[in-house]
């Protein structure tokens, strides 16, 4: 009798443990898909790229890799004496044209005085020389703010207050006007961006709670959804040369769901938290309870 007692307790020692696991790997696998949450996420942020509409030799180089700055700082300066120069032309110019209208005004004003002493087609013409003067003086006006446009911008500044990356240029470089000097990261822009399943959107709405830890780091950034993507790239579609829908001719039955990018905003940092741009983050949704128990009414139509 008791060998079959202590068979039957093995049994239903085993099966316990059994019922056990199965019901914790059910939990562990509720959990996984009810919850919003995702291992891949990214912390994002505006990248300015710095450049210049005015070529010019660096003459030179303010800032260093990696470094704040603040918005207004000067970067890089370029070479002045070329643009210089176009200013005293254009200073010229302007000398030159205000001293020919006066001319030609005063003549224009002796005519007038002169009455029908002056053939009428001199009149005319002196007016319309009156004309043509002011015209290219108002040119030579325009060529200056050009030319002091071009002074002032060799001044390379920042934009935004952000961190100095990728700064490859030195003094003596000769630097291409709508060339990329450096990249500038908008720190004010710092964000996490997670890619969420589709079939876990509808737990996720703006303004609800959001826990991120990034990779290596054990400290909890805190926010909340800012907003969620509009739209991602259907790559079962594309456009023939004729604009006719291209739609791929098989269908594959093992689906993997979509990932959509959900913007989410910091609210806090713990001290000592370094937020890179690129660094791997793993990013958890917490819905708000009375929404996830109150699911919306349909509306219905008047």
């Amino acid at each position: 009798m008791k060998p079959v007692l202590s068979l039957l307790g093995r049994y239903a020692l085993t099966l316990t443990v059994v019922v056990l696991a199965a019901l914790v790997a059910f939990q562990v696998w509720r959990s996984y898909e009810r919850t919003p949450w995702t291992r891949d996420g990214h912390v994002r942020a505006d990248v300015v790229r710095v450049s210049t509409d005015v070529g010019g030799l660096v003459t030179q180089v303010m800032v260093h890799d990696n470094q704040t700055v603040s918005a207004g700082q000067v970067l890089i300066v370029l070479d002045r004496p070329r643009i210089t120069a176009a200013i005293e032309r254009a200073d010229a110019a302007i000398a030159q044209a205000r001293a020919e209208l006066e001319q030609a005004r005063r003549e224009a004003r002796r005519d007038r005085a002169l009455g029908d002493l002056v053939a009428a087609e001199t009149r005319e013409q002196n007016a319309a020389k009156v004309s043509t003067l002011e015209a290219v003086l108002k040119s030579a006006l325009a060529e200056r703010n050009v030319a002091s446009v071009d002074m002032h911008r060799t001044e390379i500044r920042a934009t935004v207050a952000g961190v100095i990356t990728n700064l490859d240029i030195h003094p003596g470089d000769y630097l291409a006007a709508g060339a990329q000097a450096m990249a500038l990261v908008d720190t004010a822009s710092l964000r996490i961006e997670g890619y969420f399943e589709e079939t876990k959107l509808h737990r996720v709405a703006i303004g609800d709670r959001a826990r991120i830890r990034l990779m290596g780091d054990e400290a909890e950034i805190t926010g909340h959804v800012e907003s969620i993507a509009a739209a991602i790239d259907d790559d079962q579609r594309g456009q023939a040369h004729n604009l006719l829908p291209t739609v791929a001719p098989t269908f594959s039955w093992v689906r993997l769901a979509q990932r959509i990018p959900v913007r989410v905003h910091i609210d806090h940092v713990p001290p000592g938290t370094r937020l890179i741009a690129g660094r791997t983050a793993t990013v958890e949704i917490i819905p708000d309870s009375e929404r996830i128990a109150t699911p919306d009414t349909p509306k219905v139509r008047s």
